[in-house]
Order: structure tokens, then sequence, then C-alpha cells
């Protein structure tokens, strides 16, 4: 396959994507519905709704125009080479391959960074803000995008450097060797993350003693569950948004509670949704999502050591000779279809899942609380109560909150 048809099967598979993607939010936001769902009446007020409506169609409109932004630039750079230019531009001033690669991908993030900037500005000053959710100061958001590059320096480039030895030393089979690193890497940051990435961002607090550490405590003890930390996020200094959730392995539990979501709910539905979280542990639904994600990287890597020394690759790019680095950025364009493919798999397993922690949560905290408290969840972030069904296909992790209702409803 020359390089001229591999870049065609690029372009094709981006405007492809991009159509779909397209048809999806059309149709997810041709389906709302003027009136509040019936299990909702008791709870939900017109106007409430009428917010929750215009939300939606307010983020599916910005959908559009950053995802046809973003489609655009994509293919003026395929189609005039810019990638490969760039690669050129960058090649005379580095003796070593891996620098190399490390400094394109640099440019690369940064300068797509800063394209993307003023969207992402507009989507918390603007957007996020009319509706009542931004809390983020210019200052919060301009420190998040420091810390995020030094973060792509001091993790992302190494990450990427070791992958670039590895092609270099070992040729097609550097993927066995970098798959062990992924998993171990992938192991540390679940354990981790709470106590050395998260800080970097918000202030994570020891919740007080009073009525809900005791109720968590209690049911923590009541199903076994190893809680060793439960912790209170500042989350309320980007969002009124809310959310919950666990880290770590063995006994070594930190339960983390967004500020917001205490403010929120009763302590009754707090312990329901802590045994949300919980059940997804006792059913070991973590352990399955790190093991899957294990073998997509398998699957993913060995198809790039089938791709990465193919120098039509790299002239597809508008490279010359063979560069590495522009395989790799063309591979990533051509799995965009795997990827999505597995990506459904996993949303429908992930949606399983949610049922089966759903369940459980009725089963030993309190079913009534856990139905109030996902009602409050979804009107407090306006979440979208009619979506299509194949929007919720293609890109639900959770199902919608009305299935989730009735399936709690059949429990009783």
């Amino acid at each position: 396959m020359n390089a001229s048809v591999i870049l065609i099967i690029i372009l094709v598979i981006l405007v492809v994507n991009y159509l779909w993607d397209q048809l999806l939010d059309y149709l997810n936001l041709a389906h709302q519905k003027p009136q509040v769902p019936e299990q909702l009446q008791d709870i939900v007020e017109v106007d409430t709704y009428q917010k929750t409506l215009a939300y939606q169609k307010a983020k599916t409109q910005f959908g559009f125009l950053s995802s046809g932004l973003s489609v655009t630039v994509m293919v003026v750079l395929l189609v005039s080479g810019g990638f490969g230019k760039l690669n050129q531009m960058l090649a005379p001033y580095f003796d070593n391959d891996v620098l190399l690669a490390v400094a394109y991908f640099g440019i690369l993030y940064f300068v797509a960074d800063l394209l993307a900037t003023p969207l992402q500005w507009y989507h918390t000053f603007v957007l996020e803000e009319r509706f009542g959710f931004n809390k983020t100061t210019p200052k919060i958001f301009l420190m998040d995008k420091f810390k995020g590059y030094v973060l792509g320096v001091l993790v992302g480039g190494p990450i990427l450097a070791l992958l670039l030895y590895l092609i270099q030393q070992l040729g097609s089979g550097f993927w066995i060797y970098f798959l062990a690193f992924m998993a171990l890497f992938s192991l540390l940051i679940n354990m981790f993350y709470t106590s050395w990435i998260l800080p970097l961002f918000n202030t994570l607090s020891p919740l007080e003693d009073g009525d809900l550490k005791t109720a968590i405590q209690q049911y923590s003890a009541s199903v076994n569950f190893p809680l060793d930390h439960i912790l209170v996020i500042d989350g309320s200094k980007r969002s009124q948004k809310s959310n919950a959730f666990f880290s770590g392995l063995g006994k070594k539990k930190k339960i983390v509670l967004y500020d917001t979501l205490i403010e929120n709910h009763t302590i009754e539905e707090l312990v329901a949704i802590l045994a949300h979280e919980v059940g997804h542990y006792k059913k070991k639904h973590i352990l399955q999502s790190y093991l899957l994600s294990i073998l997509q990287s398998a699957l993913m890597l060995f198809l790039l050591s089938l791709m990465i020394h193919n120098e039509n690759l790299t002239q597809a790019l508008g490279g010359e000779g063979l560069s590495v680095h522009l395989n790799l950025l063309a591979f990533g364009l051509l799995y965009a279809p795997i990827s999505t493919a597995i990506g459904v798999s996993f949303n429908l397993l992930s949606r399983k899942n949610e049922f089966e922690a759903d369940a459980y949560a009725a089963k030993t905290s309190n079913g009534t609380a856990l139905k109030d408290a996902l009602k409050k969840l979804s009107l407090n972030n306006l979440s979208n109560l009619w979506p299509h069904k194949w929007f919720v296909f293609f890109h639900y992790s959770h199902p919608p909150l009305l299935q989730r209702l009735q399936a709690l409803d059949t429990l009783r």
C-alpha cells in the first residue's frame, strides 16, 4: 500500500468519524422532549427542566463548532504535508532521534493546546458560567495549564522517550517490554494518583468527625470494605458539578468526596453513593477494567509493531524516508476505527457494571436514598434526561438515569 493510498484512508477515517459523531450529536439533541419524565415530575420544576434543555443544546452547538474546527485543521495539515514539514524543520537541530521525537510531539502538543485555549476559555467562562457551573478563576485556569505542561514534560516526555528508545533498540519486539512497563505504570497511578497527582490541582482534607463520617465508617465495616482515609476535595473551586470516587489497592483505600456532593445530599444519599462505589470493588469491576485495559494496550502495541517501520506511513504524512515518530502519529490516526469499536465494547461492559453496582448499593444500604441521590446528581449537573439510544450505545459509560431508576425499581 503506497503513501497516497494510506493518506486517503486516513482522511476518509477522519472525515467519516467526524460526520458520524455529528450525526449522533444531532440525533441526541433532536431526541429531547418538552415534558419532564414521569419518574422525575415530583422533584423537577419546569424552570429547571427548561434550563437542562438549554444547557444540552448549548453544549451540543459548542461541540459542533469545536469539532468542526479540529477536523478542518487536521485535514489541512494532512493534505499540505504539514506534519512532515515540521519534522524537516526540526531535524537539523537534533542528532538524536529520540530527542527529535520528544521535541516534535512537544511542539505539536503545545501548538494544539494553544489553538484550543480560546475554545476552552469560552467553554469555561461563557458556556459553563451562563448555566451557573463555573467557579474557576482565570488564575486557576492558567495555573492548571501550566501544571499540565509540567506534568507533560516530567511524565509524558520520559514515557515517550522510553517507547522510542525501545523501538530503536529492539525493533518490532519492543511492544512486549513497553506493555510490561505500561501495566506497572497504570498500577502505580491507580495506587498513588490521589496522593501524588491530585494534590497538584486540588486540596484534599480529611472528612471532619461527625454523623457523615460515622455513617460511612459504619457502612464500610458492615460490608467489610477496607477503608483507609475519607477525604474531601475542593471541587467547588472549579465547578458546581459533583462526584465521588475511591482509589488505592488492597487495604489502602481512599474515599474522595467532592465538597459540592456533601452540600447537596443527605447522609443517607451519600452513604448510598459510597455503597455504589464499593459495589464496583466487591464485584471486581476495578480489577476487570485494569486487565481489559492491559489487553487493549497489548493489541494496540502489537499492531503498532507491525507498522512502525513502514516508510509509506512516514511519506503519507509528508515526511521523507523513515521517521518512527511520524509513523506513531499515522498509526494513531489509522487505529481510530479499532479504538472506537473497543470503546463501544468497553461502554457496554461499563453500563452492565453500573447496573450491578447500583443493585449492590440498594441491597447493602438504602435503595430509595440511592434513587434520590441519582436524581439529584442528574438534575444538579443538568444531565440529558432523554438521550438518544444510539448516542448512549456509542458514548455512554453509564446507563441513562431513567434506565437506572427503572432497574432499581425492579429490585423491590
